[in-house]
């Protein structure tokens, strides 16, 4: 959420901060900005919106020097207006602030320094800031900085420069990613990796309350109080082609097709002479023999991987295992046992906010806490008493995919990990469980080669939903009459419906998907709809299929599509039935079969089959996933959504 770029160096900055912005898109954002300082002075362009327009105002401006900083802002405080963009100034235009997270007193820092003749030009809670800034300011720039840290209480990544400091960028956290990148020559600042892998692979993790200050030649990481930390740069092993398309036209298709390969990665990694290993957790066996009972915090796919993991791990452990969205859980009367509850925070980036806070209340109460995390260096793998890596690549599409599939795999070896040092797991059930997870790259493979029938299915839904939106406005039978050819009739109103999509779709009704699982399939079904909300805006529900006649079968009618996920199961039997109650109500239903269930093929049970490889329903969740997301996918690119970056959506979530 937001994005932080800075550089200080030989060359010109703006390029390297343009990039660096774009290389960051993905955290989601809605205006950007930069500013760069030219011997004594700072010139300063901002925009609202997307990344051309701030490049296209550059480009008039002719801005240059070797010392700037940028920003790109997801509205919290104010609008996405320019005045509320970043950087931030204040009254002598000497200094300049871009900042993410939440400053939690900025109004009562505002009354105060508004009695002091301070004028505001913005609604941000940033803006304070800069002003404590110019306050505290008496020549030293960094004892300025510490000064202004000390006052901030909330969630902060700082990056500022000063025109009185042309050789001096700086940077301070709390609560909110920064990296420092080191070069020859040249020194950088970055809310994450992606922005400056292409110029560096050396980095500096600032840690909670730690100051940065950077030279062209030289790099100095202070405590809040001002004393020197010695910290080492670590070497950063991402590939910076896992940062591009590759040829693909987004991301999100890019990396739903790289889990065949993630997941090859992960049982490479963790599975040796056919025993689960995570050499990087360092938990204490005798430690983990003591749990006896499990709590899963986690927010929005990450909860969804969680929720499966219940499944998991109380089949092999044998143990109550208790799932929380980590909002809720952080706000609530947490039960914890000292030293007998095992909280396991998921988490891709590692820093989502709402997670971290419930892991720290869980530390608090005697919790050990084991993470699965994606980003190495994280703050959630940081604090954590033992991590374990997901090993999926950089992902830079706002909606999950292979971080989900990866977190899933996790979980199983994680479990079966845990059965072991449990006693709980038997060396037979260990190897075929082992057999069965092998098997998925290939079979994951298999899906991705016939999506054909996913893509069908996807462009009929198009071309209804669009049918049905053009019927919404009633001044358009006109226009479609004059067309005495039906299909250039059709044609007119889909074009017409494609365009109003993401102005009209949502206030005049839109095309509904139910999606209905059982088991451990349950929270695919969960899943499945969050991937089609989250990159079409259309609604979809996820249900617990038994739950059906509980509410959603009074939403079942000829218009909504119901997603049955039906592969060959020991709810299967079930699960037809719940099929035949829609079908009785003439809903229309997409099932996810295994293939060859001739059953699923007779027209009272589907309208429409998206077919799976045979797989056992305990591991089916990590099959399921890929023909939801491919469906997802589809739909929106019919209907010409944005799809690796939605509307009001952040990758990292790293505010409340």
């Amino acid at each position: 959420m937001c994005g932080i770029v800075g550089y200080i160096g030989g060359r010109e900055a703006v390029p390297i901060l343009i990039e660096g912005l774009k290389n960051l898109e993905y955290r989601g954002y809605d205006s950007a900005g930069i500013a760069v300082a030219d011997s004594d002075k700072v010139f300063m362009v901002k925009r609202s919106g997307k990344l051309k327009n701030l490049e296209a105002a550059i480009n008039e401006s002719g801005i240059s020097g070797s010392l700037g900083i940028g920003h790109t802002r997801w509205a919290t405080h104010g609008a996405p207006t320019e005045a509320n963009a970043h950087p931030h100034f204040g009254k002598t235009r000497e200094f300049f602030v871009v900042h993410n997270g939440i400053i939690e007193n900025h109004q009562q820092l505002k009354e105060s320094l508004k009695r002091e003749k301070c004028r505001f030009n913005s609604e941000t809670d940033t803006e304070v800031i800069v002003h404590l800034l110019e306050k505290f300011y008496t020549g030293d720039l960094k004892q300025a900085v510490c000064r202004t840290v000390k006052k901030l209480k909330g969630s902060f990544a700082l990056g500022v420069i000063s025109s009185r400091h042309p050789d001096l960028l700086l940077a301070a956290r709390r609560d909110s990613p920064l990296i420092i990148g080191l070069g020859k020559g040249e020194n950088y600042i970055a809310s994450d990796v992606p922005a400056i892998l292409s110029q560096t692979r050396s980095v500096i993790y600032l840690e909670n309350d730690e100051i940065a200050v950077l030279g062209r030649d030289n790099a100095e990481v202070f405590t809040v109080n001002g004393d020197c930390c010695n910290r080492r740069p670590v070497t950063v092993k991402m590939d910076p082609d896992s940062a591009s398309k590759g040829g693909y036209s987004h991301f999100m298709i890019k990396e739903i097709n790289e889990q065949p390969e993630v997941m090859r990665r992960i049982l490479s990694a963790r599975i040796k002479n056919n025993r689960v290993r995570f050499e990087e957790l360092k938990l204490n066996e005798k430690r983990l023999k003591n749990i006896d009972n499990i709590q899963i915090v986690a927010c929005g796919t990450a909860y969804h991987a969680g929720l499966c993991g219940k499944y998991v791990l109380e089949k092999l452990l044998k143990i109550p295992v208790n799932v929380d969205t980590s909002s809720e859980f952080r706000y609530r009367e947490q039960i914890i046992k000292k030293n007998k509850t095992l909280v396991i925070t998921v988490s891709q980036s590692g820093e989502t906010a709402d997670t971290l806070a419930a892991l720290r209340a869980s530390q608090q109460k005697g919790a050990l806490i084991l993470s699965v995390v994606n980003v190495v260096g994280s703050s959630i793998a940081r604090e954590s008493d033992g991590v374990v890596y997901i090993y999926a690549g950089p992902e830079i599409a706002v909606a999950s995919t292979k971080a989900y599939t990866a977190q899933l795999m996790t979980i199983y070896l994680l479990a079966l990990y845990l059965g072991e040092v449990f006693g709980t797991v038997s060396e037979r059930i260990r190897r075929e469980m082992l057999r069965m997870l092998a098997r998925t790259p290939l079979k994951m493979k298999e899906v991705l080669a016939n999506n054909g029938r996913i893509k069908r299915v996807a462009r009929d839904y198009v071309k209804r939903y669009n049918i049905r939106l053009a019927e919404q406005f009633k001044f358009l039978e006109d226009e479609v009459a004059q067309f005495k050819d039906s299909r250039k009739a059709l044609e007119f109103a889909e074009q017409w419906a494609r365009r109003s999509h993401l102005t009209y779709g949502r206030r005049f009704g839109d095309f509904p998907f139910l999606y209905l699982g059982r088991n451990v399939n349950f929270p695919s079904a969960l899943e499945g709809a969050l991937k089609l909300k989250e990159i079409t805006y259309i609604s979809a529900e996820g249900y617990a299929a038994g739950e059906m006649k509980h509410g959603p079968i009074a939403l079942i009618d000829e218009f909504p599509l119901v997603i049955c996920i039906n592969p060959r199961s020991s709810l299967y039997d079930k699960m037809l039935s719940n099929i035949q109650e829609i079908k009785a109500r003439r809903g229309t239903v997409l099932s996810i079969a295994t293939k060859g269930d001739r059953e699923i093929r007779k027209k009272a049970y589907s309208d429409y089959i998206i077919e799976i490889p045979p797989v056992n329903e305990f591991v089916s969740p990590l099959i399921v996933a890929l023909p939801l997301q491919l469906l997802a996918y589809y739909i929106a690119a019919g209907i010409g959504c944005d799809i690796d970056q939605p509307r009001n959506l952040a990758k990292s979530v790293t505010v409340e």
